[in-house]
């Protein structure tokens, strides 16, 4: 019988698919998040590469309207890059992907970012049947990554964003010091992997959803080369001390927790995955705050041993606008797991062209999370 491994410094343990120990018994997560702190420091020296980065975009952006999309979402994160764009002198364009099912408060602290910032917003809405249709399809389809679809015309409405206004710059708000880094085996998404799942399980046509085909993502790199910067990648980025800021200078509202804004997100994280896979999102997270020193390891373990909240009402949202009755819904949770090893993807394409990604990365055009996870 094998006994469980856990890291002596996070909350990985043996279970975490891809995990390795060394002589330490500290996990090779943790040695990757010291070797991004080393590509991306932060400080002084932080402090100056964000400020040369900002002055570049400006340089670019002359002549324009606007010199950087930063994606929204109403939460904390992208809430912040807003402040931090026109803090730096940027003029930034709010870019926001509407799968209609956006909380009330995600709706509100979009609308007060902007309005007391004074940035204009780019809306892509898609259309709500297509969108349930394509949800739907994934849940029957047995998945982890039900909430893809999201993930994917976000990513989407930022380029689209960024051609129409010819910006040539993409902001992101994700911090590997406060989010962690997604254990490899957990998630994974692609535009092939949408239009394989939905050709199997959707009904409704994709005619508004904004996917990202192989194509045309390569052409807005390399043809209209627009680049994605990760800002908070470069600052002691505390998220507690950001949403106090937030919320008293602006009238922000918290919600509840990571990724809680949107409420596919909120099913998916607090409800699908931990019953049906045994994923619990808040040990990345709470990994990544132990490694930042932002929070100790056995305050994080008691935060990790509660349960995580979740408001039943959502369950009759899902139950209504997917067409299912409690007992279908409760045979796809049955239903044996799957994975995207079970579906057409761009996977193979990818590590390919690991050449190519590699020279993208380290200019900028892809995440070094992208590079990393989906091209080996």
């Amino acid at each position: 019988m094998n006994t469980l491994q856990t890291c002596t410094r996070c909350l990985y343990d043996s279970t975490i698919p891809k995990i390795a120990f060394n002589a330490d018994l500290i996990c090779n997560y943790c040695q990757q998040y010291d070797q991004m702190n080393l590509e991306y420091p932060t400080g002084a020296e932080g402090r100056r590469k964000l400020e040369e980065i900002a002055k570049v975009i400006r340089k670019d952006g002359k002549g324009k309207k606007y010199d950087v999309v930063v994606g929204v979402s109403g939460g904390c994160d992208s809430s912040y890059l807003l402040c931090l764009a026109k803090e730096l002198g940027l003029r930034p364009l709010a870019a926001h992907f509407d799968n209609t099912w956006n909380s009330r408060i995600a709706v509100e602290n979009i609308q007060v970012m902007l309005e007391k910032l004074k940035i204009d917003l780019f809306t892509y809405v898609v259309d709500n049947k297509e969108y349930n249709d394509l949800f739907r399809a994934f849940l029957l389809a047995s998945v982890p990554e039900i909430d893809t679809p999201s993930d994917i015309g976000l990513a989407t409405t930022h380029y689209l964003a960024a051609r129409k206004y010819g910006i040539r710059y993409i902001w992101e708000g994700h911090s590997f010091r406060t989010e962690g880094i997604t254990p490899e085996g957990w998630f994974y998404m692609d535009g092939k992997y949408i239009e394989s799942i939905h050709r199997r399980y959707g009904t409704v046509p994709l005619r508004t959803f904004p996917n990202l085909r192989l194509g045309r993502w390569l052409k807005w790199i390399i043809i209209n080369k627009i680049r994605k910067i990760r800002p908070l990648y470069y600052l002691d980025y505390n998220k507690e001390a950001v949403k106090t800021e937030l919320t008293q200078r602006y009238n922000w509202q918290w919600y509840g927790g990571h990724h809680m804004e949107n409420r596919t997100a909120y099913f998916t994280n607090n409800f699908y995955l931990p019953r049906k896979f045994g994923i619990d999102l808040r040990v990345c997270e709470l990994s990544a705050l132990v490694r930042s020193k932002q929070l100790t390891r056995p305050g994080a373990q008691k935060i990790l041993s509660e349960p995580k909240p979740f408001d039943p009402e959502i369950m009759n949202e899902v139950y209504k606008r997917l067409f299912l009755t409690e007992r279908e819904f409760n045979q796809l949770m049955e239903q044996r797991p799957k994975s995207f090893r079970d579906y057409e993807t761009y996977k193979r394409t990818f590590i390919k062209m690991r050449p190519l990604f590699y020279l993208l990365y380290r200019t900028n055009f892809v995440t070094k999370s992208f590079y990393s996870k989906f091209c080996f």
